[in-house]
């Protein structure tokens, strides 16, 4: 497999994490099964690609990789549930994201 579809899976395995929990808020709030179970289908869907990717890059990587997962909260917070971002937090996220450009080079 190609390299840059690998780096693209890695970011579609942390989207999937993400928002599998966006999905249990939403779930305990509405109290709805359905979403419950895209919750749970969506974090299924992570673990697998997360299994899957471990095939072809590194440990030491992947498993780092899951910090984007924390980018994807802040937009889901704020487009989904209203939440506000603070300085503190778009610093935590440019330091994830120059994190994972230093992983990748």
């Amino acid at each position: 497999m190609r390299n840059e579809w690998l780096w693209l899976l890695l970011v579609v395995m942390t989207w999937f994490g993400s928002l599998g929990s966006a999905c249990f808020k939403l779930s305990s709030a509405r109290k709805q099964r359905s979403i419950l179970l895209l919750g749970f289908l969506c974090y299924g869907a992570g673990a697998l690609l997360n299994i899957y990717l471990l095939r072809f890059l590194p440990y030491t990587v992947v498993l780092p990789a899951n910090a984007l997962t924390f980018i994807w909260t802040m937009v889901l917070a704020r487009w989904i549930f209203k939440e506000s971002i603070g300085l503190p937090k778009a610093a935590g996220i440019a330091f994830i994201f120059a994190g994972m450009l230093l992983l990748a080079g």
